[in-house]
């Protein structure tokens, strides 16, 4: 009988078997696919990937594996990703290489063997600077996929830092071409309720791109399977029961229980897992215990040189002690880099409990020793973290901190910022306990935006520079509230010194930290750093704080006074000669000029900025100037203009790899085409702006401009369920300014009204009001008020929307009263509020709606346009006008089928109907058809139908016109369906608005 660890023989798993063969030939297909494999500890998700590699190859796959890094809290940033690169790397060689051509600077930070990392392309270091090395990434497994099927493997993901798990998320959906297969796993047994996983799994549920698989235990037949395959024969019942019993059906404890069952009788296993964990240890010479248990304190992997350094063996004893190690399945040698690893992680984690706290430390500081005499033990880009880890184990505080420090320096340059702010967290917990010779002789930070770091040995200073430092990570990685709280412990530490400057640094940093976070506006924040400077001759810090309040300004408060501080933020700049500073001034400046009428001037600004950013790679600010543009120049009414923007920013967008700011543009273009009335292209737009967009504000801003598509069509369903996606990613930072509160209200009015909520739509307007309107919101807030119009337009005649109706008019009055009219489309929507408003009254006259059309003529607004010809038409219809009315209901209708809007094409027909009028153009001289009856109502009709808006039952009309109750209701029922409406309400409200009724009812049952 052979007896062997491992079973030759791969049991189970078929159904997980089939969906990842099926992905293979999808991604073969070119269609990239992705999974996750979950499952407890020791359950086969390893094997499980191991038989699907083998397979993988056999078609021709190139595979790679990487796995995730168990060094404690702080982690390997991107760890494993690099190690799949590097695999890659070393396969294809010059391949990769050109693949990389042009981004191999950026891609260095993942792979050093491209040369050195390069400068950021002078760019501020945030979230679009590190989605440029994420989307450079995915466009070179997309390159490289083009030629080969690629299978790609990241295990353990419940070991991975929030670097890796962005990446991956990123990747999983953002990859949209070229044959590649991304495989992850991950112990689910691990995962609490708190886990950093979590968060990652929930969005990978809702990613339909991505399949998500969970390994049960083996069942009883499986188990026996499993064992007859390492036994080399079938398992006696007896021992069967026995393994069963005590693995559960785990495949590994079987593996483990297999290997020591024979000879053992009943109850001679032990029932711990740990026991049952070490016996295979236990059972090695004693040279060979010693380096198991060294290279369990290693980490995940261990070096061979870094153990031999470690141990203090000479090479013929510890090959010796590593040969016995292998051969009993406790360490295997790793294929790719030769390094060490545990055959199982649960098996190094008994090994390394089993160590006491004095060894595991004297254990670490020899690692870190030996990584210091002799840094090329390990790869260059795991040293930093490694020293770190090892020096903390060590519980030495003087080596840690400056070892720490390095290493989350060596994190922000791989823009691993979560990563970073995790290390600095450490160093705050080692500050205190290392020697103040020590905390003397750091540099905290190279660069903090601005910051005026110390570079001194005063204790106090140097630790305000690393709280600066903490700052900036937790903003670069969207950890708001831990910013929020690493400033104000500065802001308390600075509180009776006199530090202006650096007050007035953190006082801003709050502004930003507090937006993004939702909880307020910022504006309190900016104004105390700004009294906290005045009288100081001008600095860095006055350049940056006066050029965010700039950029408050043309967000929350467009108007002079913002104007003002743009101004003098521009100067600033120029005078401390910060080009990036005065950069985004300008922006601001011209924003704000836009905002408050002087259109050409703010344009001339913003588009000398968008010139200097192409000349010289300005990234930084491109992620603010051609947005911008775009946006300004279509909330002026220039949409043409606004899309040739979009053009040129795209492709800039794509060269510097920012797939956040192509959903930017992608939504602005949207906007704009959906003005000209091209919604189908709007519509693609629109979900390319959903499909590229990495951030909450971009999410919901895609969300937005399908909303509007799906209102202007009538698709009720989708526009709720848009507008709920919408509020959603909204709730993740402060959306109180009108850019995005105004939009959101528009649209939240208009399906309310269409919803017939028409106390809901008043409600909505009431609320948003209620939050303040700056004075130069034309761009976002002429069309919101406009919805509001039309929805009290439309809802004339309906009995519920009396109540209030003069309050919400006059309110609607007041606050387009006090917006501005500088653009001809502003001054547009203004004609168009004040027409719709007087429709609502019941006052509306044809020269009113002559007046908006004239106004929107040449604007490019064909739907605007089109619902004011139809209610010019529908006035001129209430004068008796229908020749007149024809030609615009014609026009009006042509219009509305070419946009795709269905409400109003309906609305258009219903009028034509009732008017007897055809929607298609008549020659000149040909007669009108429908006869001269009027909207083919009999003058008894009229009369009814007069009775019926006054509020008279069936029984009340026949007895004031002399006629049975039963002929009343048969005319009621003529009128219904003459007029195309569904009941007695809407038919009153439908006569008042088109002047259908003739004199008093009383009078004609007089007569």
């Amino acid at each position: 009988m052979q007896t062997r660890t491992v079973s030759p023989v791969f049991v189970g798993r078929g159904p997980e078997r089939a969906v990842l063969s099926e992905g293979l030939v999808r991604a073969g297909e070119g269609e990239p696919q992705a999974a996750l494999v979950g499952g407890e500890a020791g359950v086969g998700k390893t094997r499980l990937v191991e038989e699907f590699l083998a397979e993988a190859r056999g078609a021709g796959a190139l595979t790679a594996v990487g796995a995730c890094v168990e060094v404690g809290a702080d982690g390997l940033p991107f760890a494993p990703v690099s190690t799949v690169l590097r695999a890659l790397h070393r396969h294809l060689g010059e391949e990769l290489t050109r693949a990389a051509a042009g981004f191999g600077g950026e891609l260095a930070r993942l792979l050093p063997e491209l040369g050195e990392p390069g400068e950021a392309v002078r760019a501020a270091r945030d979230v679009e600077v590190r989605g440029r090395l994420f989307e450079m990434t995915a466009r070179l497994l997309e390159s490289l996929a083009q030629e080969r099927l690629l299978v790609l493997v990241i295990e353990d993901l419940h070991w991975s830092d929030r670097s890796t798990r962005e990446l991956l998320g990123y990747l999983f959906r953002s990859l949209q071409r070229g044959r590649v297969l991304l495989l992850t796993t991950y112990r689910s047994d691990d995962i609490h309720r708190r886990h950093p996983l979590r968060p990652f799994l929930a969005e990978v549920d809702r990613m339909r791109t991505v399949r998500r698989m969970e390994l049960a235990r083996f069942t009883r037949d499986e188990v026996r399977r499993q064992l007859a395959g390492i036994r080399g024969t079938a398992p006696s019942p007896e021992l069967l029961d026995q393994v069963y019993r005590r693995s559960d059906g785990n495949a590994f404890f079987v593996e483990e229980l297999a290997s020591i069952t024979e000879g053992c009788g009943r109850g001679m296993i032990s029932d711990s897992v740990r026991d049952l964990l070490l016996v295979r240890v236990e059972a090695l010479p004693e040279t060979a215990q010693r380096v198991v248990r060294i290279a369990a304190e290693g980490g995940s992997k261990v070096e061979h040189g870094l153990l031999r350094a470690v141990a203090g063996l000479c090479e013929d004893d510890l090959i010796e002690a590593l040969r016995a190690a292998v051969g009993s399945s406790i360490l295997r040698v790793d294929e790719e880099d030769g390094a060490y690893r545990f055959r199982h992680a649960l098996a190094r984690e008994a090994v390394d409990d089993d160590l006491l706290p004095g060894e595991r430390s004297r254990l670490a500081r020899r690692y870190a020793e030996a990584l210091e005499a002799d840094p090329a033990l390990v790869p260059g880009d795991e040293l930093q973290a490694r020293l770190a880890t090892y020096w903390y184990r060590a519980h030495d505080a003087a080596k840690a901190l400056p070892a720490v420090l390095s290493a989350a320096a060596w994190a922000r340059r791989r823009h691993a910022y979560a990563e970073q702010l995790q290390l600095l967290e450490r160093a705050l917990e080692l500050w205190d306990d290392a020697p103040a010779e020590v905390r003397a002789g750091l540099r905290i930070a190279e660069d903090a935006e601005s910051y005026p770091l110390c570079d001194c040995a005063d204790d106090t200073l140097s630790f305000l520079d690393m709280l600066a430092e903490m700052t900036l990570a937790a903003r670069f990685a969207g950890d708001s509230e831990r910013g929020v709280s690493v400033v104000n412990r500065a802001l308390r530490l600075l509180d009776g010194l006199d530090h202006p400057l650096r007050a007035a640094w953190f006082w801003t940093e709050k502004s930003r930290l507090v937006r993004w976070g939702g909880r307020g506006n910022g504006w309190k924040e900016l104004a105390t750093a700004q009294e906290l400077l005045r009288g100081f001759p001008p600095s860095p810090v006055h350049a940056r704080v006066l050029t965010e309040a700039a950029s408050w300004g043309v967000i929350f408060d467009p108007g002079p006074g913002s104007l003002a501080i743009a101004e003098r933020a521009v100067e600033l700049a120029r005078e401390v000669c910060d080009e990036h500073a005065e950069l985004n001034a300008l922006l601001s400046r011209g924003g704000l000029l836009i905002e408050t009428g002087r259109g050409e001037a703010g344009l001339a600004d913003m588009r000398g900025v968008a010139r200097r950013v192409v000349t010289s790679d300005m990234v930084g600010v491109f992620t603010r100037s051609h947005v911008n543009l775009q946006s300004l120049l279509e909330g002026m009414g220039r949409s043409e203009e606004s899309l040739a923007v979009a053009d040129e920013g795209i492709a800039l967008a794509y060269r510097y790899g920012l797939r956040d700011t192509q959903s930017w543009i992608h939504g602005n273009r949207a906007d704009a085409l959906f003005s000209l009335g091209r919604w189908a292209e709007s519509r693609e737009v629109a979900e390319e702006a959903r499909r590229t967009a990495q951030l909450p504000v971009t999410r919901a801003l895609a969300a937005q401009r399908l909303v509007r598509l799906a209102l202007g069509r009538g698709d009720w369903e989708t526009a709720e369920a848009e507008l709920a996606v919408m509020r959603e990613h909204h709730l993740s930072h402060d959306n109180s300014a009108p850019q995005y509160a105004h939009p959101a209200a528009q649209y939240a009015i208009s399906l309310a009204a269409a919803r017939g909520r028409i106390l809901d739509a008043r409600q909505v307007l009431r609320e948003t009001l209620d939050r303040g309107l700056s004075p130069g919101t034309g761009s976002y807030t002429w069309q919101m008020v406009a919805a509001a119009a039309l929805a009290e337009s439309e809802a004339r005649g309906v009995p519920a929307a009396e109540p209030g109706r003069a309050e919400a008019i006059a309110l609607i009055r007041e606050c387009a009263a006090g917006l501005a009219r500088d653009y001809p489309v502003w001054a547009a929507y203004a004609a168009l509020v004040e027409a719709e408003l007087r429709r609502a009254e019941g006052r509306a006259v044809p020269a009113d709606w002559a007046a908006v059309a004239a106004a929107f003529e040449g604007l490019t607004r064909p739907a605007e346009l089109a619902r004011v010809h139809t209610g010019w038409a529908e006035t001129l219809l209430s004068e008796g006008d229908r020749e007149a009315a024809a030609p615009l209901l014609a026009r009006a209708h042509a219009a509305a089928e070419d946009l795709g809007a269905r409400p109003l094409t309906e609305e258009i027909g219903r009028l034509a109907q009732r008017a007897r009028l055809s929607l298609v153009p008549r020659e000149a001289g040909e007669p009108e058809p429908g006869g001269a009856e009027r909207f083919g109502l009999t003058p008894r009709e009229l009369d009814v139908l007069a009775l019926v808006a006054a509020g008279r039952s069936n029984r009340q009309i026949a007895q004031e016109l002399f006629i049975s109750p039963k002929t009343a209701s048969v005319h009621v029922s003529n009128i219904l369906a003459k007029l195309a409406v569904s009941g007695r309400g809407e038919a009153a409200a439908l006569a008042h608005r088109l002047g259908l009724l003739g004199p008093d009812p009383a009078d004609v049952a007089a007569g």
